[in-house]
């Protein structure tokens, strides 16, 4: 009976290990996403009371280098009532994110000279950390977009035929 209860107080340590906050779906249907990072963000205590909440709205944000760092623009983190009573809370604030020198260097190189735009495309819990995947990313043209979605809907019958196919077999 004692390693039972034991058991249940690690499982209440490790609640918020690699958890999603967040995802932007709708990057990978604007763009073509290549290459990955995971940066930290610099935030205030009343902004990660919020996310434990999962009170964000980053789908319209992006990812811009200013004087060799890189912010994160336009991800919205709703204040809560009781957290920020003491705060002028901006929701809508530039955030810093937190990379290595080497992959800053990487993706200003990739977005200065090779025309790349940076996309976050979620936002989880990494311990007690707030991480964000940034990805390099093109923008898809119409008729890109018209291809994955023809691609995905082909998928998806071959999926029901081979479904329906093993059933009567």
């Amino acid at each position: 009976m004692r390693t039972k209860e034991v058991d249940m107080n690690k499982k209440k340590d490790k609640k918020d290990t690699g958890s999603t906050i967040a995802l932007n779906k709708r990057a990978r249907h604007e763009y073509a996403l290549e290459d990955r990072f995971e940066a930290g963000i610099a935030l205030q205590g009343w902004e990660v009371k919020s996310l434990r909440q999962g009170r964000i709205a980053f789908s319209d944000s992006y990812a811009l280098v200013k004087n060799g760092e890189i912010f994160l623009f336009g991800a919205q983190i709703t204040p809560l009532i009781s957290a920020s009573s003491h705060v002028v809370a901006d929701d809508r604030r530039t955030r810093k994110l937190l990379l290595h020198r080497n992959e800053i260097h990487k993706l200003i190189g990739a977005v200065e000279r090779d025309g790349y735009t940076l996309i976050p495309t979620a936002m989880y819990w990494k311990g007690n950390k707030v991480k964000i995947e940034i990805a390099l990313a093109r923008g898809k043209q119409a008729h890109d977009k018209r291809n994955t979605i023809k691609n995905r809907d082909w998928e998806r019958d071959k999926q029901r035929v081979m479904r329906s196919h093993n059933k009567n077999a």
